[in-house]
């Protein structure tokens, strides 16, 4: 299928719709926590009737079927406003390119148009307590008992899992096999029976996180994403996915992070003039240009035909560095301001919330230690790690609960 890449003008003439449709309909201000919800849910919608709601994804499960040139001129204009889509980036970015890389027609064509219709929430269920950055090493199981599989364990660390209707499940289905080729990726409905969800409170009192238990929960079998006990492809297939997503999220300029939010920060302390200050912001710029045009290329190779693969993790570890870079700057231009402020201070709140939270861009979605290792063996081809348990049947380790 061919993809229309769209002429100098066509893009511009694309731009200027989607500018005016922004200016009639992005909210004047982002809603609260007790309408977020609804909110997200009507944006969403909304986009989806302007043809604005999966502008790459194919047109059979409800996408615009236009090139990455076209998802850049929206993400350009929508990148000056605050828009309440941030429920749906675990679905839009992580879990719906992997249902329709990997999912049946029918999971295809049930799940994915809702997703873009702002229906339906999704959530990402890797992470347990004994199973982070090796996520496979999760002790969660999902046991065969007629025409369902039943589910018991433990997640953690589960973005948007409090408003989520859908989760991609990735459980142990045959411990007697390596932990890489034992696993299986499913579609969980998270309102199903003995589905729990728990809130993790971080330092801000704010609840990002969650802990998701399973107490019996039965999945059909049609509900599985690829394979049974091919669940580690499925994963390595969602975690690039995963990755290209957090590399490439264009944040709002109003972001206390972004190199905009930092110019108006350094008037508003009136170092402008400065040069040392001139030079840090000077270099965060061209940090962010470059890290913007990588995500550029790959989103455009993608939609060539050739998936990132590896060198999402190139992305995602220079977005980790690069909000680094932007804390260190802050810190530069507002010293103690970044870690105290006035009552009432929105601004100053807002920036050291930025701060406070710029720490788990390092951690989310794999380490930046994780993300070396991947670079090092897939792209530079150094040599593997030692895995002295990658052919020992899952059931035989020592690891998470299992070491007693």
């Amino acid at each position: 299928m061919s993809v229309p890449n769209g002429s100098p003008t066509e893009l511009q003439e694309y731009r200027d719709g989607v500018r005016s449709w922004l200016k009639a309909n992005a909210p004047a201000s982002m809603p609260s926590a007790a309408e977020l919800i609804p909110a997200a849910k009507a944006f969403q919608a909304a986009l989806f009737d302007a043809g604005y709601a999966g502008i790459t994804w194919p047109k059979d499960v409800g996408g615009q079927g236009l090139s990455a040139a076209y998802q850049q001129v929206y993400s350009d204009e929508a990148a000056a406003y605050e828009l309440p889509t941030y429920p749906f980036i675990i679905g839009m970015g992580m879990c719906g390119p992997t249902v329709n890389d990997l999912g049946t027609g029918e999971q295809r064509t049930s799940y994915l148009p809702r997703l873009l219709r702002g229906e339906d929430i999704w959530c990402q269920l890797f992470s347990e307590p004994g199973a982070g950055s090796d996520v496979a090493s999760l002790q969660t199981r999902a046991v065969l008992d007629g025409d369902a599989w039943v589910v018991n364990g433990q997640k953690v660390w589960t973005t948007n899992a409090q408003w989520a209707d859908f989760g991609a499940l990735l459980a142990r289905t045959d411990p007697d096999r390596p932990k890489h080729s034992g696993l299986t990726m499913f579609i969980l409905d998270m309102h199903a029976p003995g589905v729990t969800v728990r809130p993790l409170k971080d330092m801000s009192g704010r609840a990002p996180f969650n802990e998701v238990y399973f107490d019996d929960v039965r999945i059909p079998v049609d509900a599985v994403i690829g394979q049974v006990n091919a669940g580690w492809n499925a994963a390595v297939t969602m975690l690039g996915h995963e990755r290209v997503s957090i590399g490439a999220t264009r944040k709002p300029k109003t972001n206390p992070m972004e190199f905009a939010s930092l110019v108006e920060l350094a008037r508003r302390h009136g170092v402008t003039g400065d040069p040392a200050q001139r030079e840090r912001l000077a270099e965060l710029y061209a940090h962010e240009r470059v890290l913007e045009l990588f995500n550029v290329r790959m989103r455009q190779e993608t939609m060539a035909g050739n998936p990132p693969g590896a060198r999402g993790s190139v992305a995602k570890l220079a977005g980790a560095l690069l909000l680094r870079r932007a804390i260190d700057t802050a810190g530069q231009i507002a010293g103690s301001d970044t870690i105290a402020w006035e009552p009432g201070d929105a601004r100053g709140a807002e920036l050291a919330l930025g701060i406070n939270s710029a720490p788990a861009s390092s951690i989310a979605g794999g380490t930046n230690e994780v993300q070396h290792n991947i670079i090092g063996e897939r792209i530079l081809g150094l040599p593997k790690e030692p895995q002295v348990d990658r052919d020992i049947p899952f059931r035989e380790l020592k690891v998470g609960t299992q070491r007693g």
